[in-house]
């Protein structure tokens, strides 16, 4: 069967016609924060003691907004007769967010868990130059990243935890042994 000529026009303009007639709802943004969904790609926050310097943020970002800056500092031996251990010391982290697509490609190759997404938007400035944040301001924005969700409920548990549990039970129980002979000892 062919289609009725105009038919799509008549579609159309019906779909314009149900969208004009319904109430607007418009957000009046400065005087009431609007409510974002818990996964909003806002702003990076930087959890600086967690930085190892490796670079590979910085290395797989596609824009290369992100500069880091580090040197090589010597650490002590832990034990007599140890070796000393060098390990890099974050000098600068920066992050030029006039760059930044918010692909969270740095987020994601981040082995160490340094970044973040943080659902803050209201960062705008009014000079392009200034859109360059330090380590300082990103870790400031650490504090917006909410928590993670809780796990659910009929989720596996993980592995790791599954462990430590069978381990710590081990451990009482053969504290829990050694003090019943003491007490049937004295």
């Amino acid at each position: 069967m062919a289609p009725i000529p105009g038919s799509g026009l008549v579609k159309g303009l019906a779909v314009t016609l149900r969208t004009m007639t319904r109430k607007t709802v418009t957000e009046q943004y400065p005087d009431a924060q609007p409510e974002l969904p818990p996964r909003t790609r806002g702003v990076i926050g930087l959890f600086e003691e967690n930085c190892t310097v490796c670079m590979l943020c910085a290395r797989e970002c596609p824009d290369w907004c992100i500069y880091i800056d580090s040197h090589k500092e010597t650490v002590p031996p832990a034990a007599p007769g140890g070796r000393e251990r060098s390990r890099n010391v974050l000098d600068r982290f920066a992050i030029d967010f006039s760059l930044c697509m918010y692909c969270g490609i740095c987020i994601e190759v981040c082995p160490f868990d340094a970044l973040f997404w943080s659902p803050e938007f209201e960062y705008a400035e009014t000079d392009i130059r200034d859109l360059t944040h330090e380590r300082d301001k990103l870790r400031e924005w650490m504090w917006t990243v909410p928590a993670p969700p809780a796990l659910d409920p009929a989720a596996e548990e993980p592995k790791e935890i599954a462990a430590a549990r069978k381990t710590a039970e081990k451990l009482a129980a053969a504290q829990a042994e050694q003090q019943e002979p003491q007490e049937g000892a004295s």
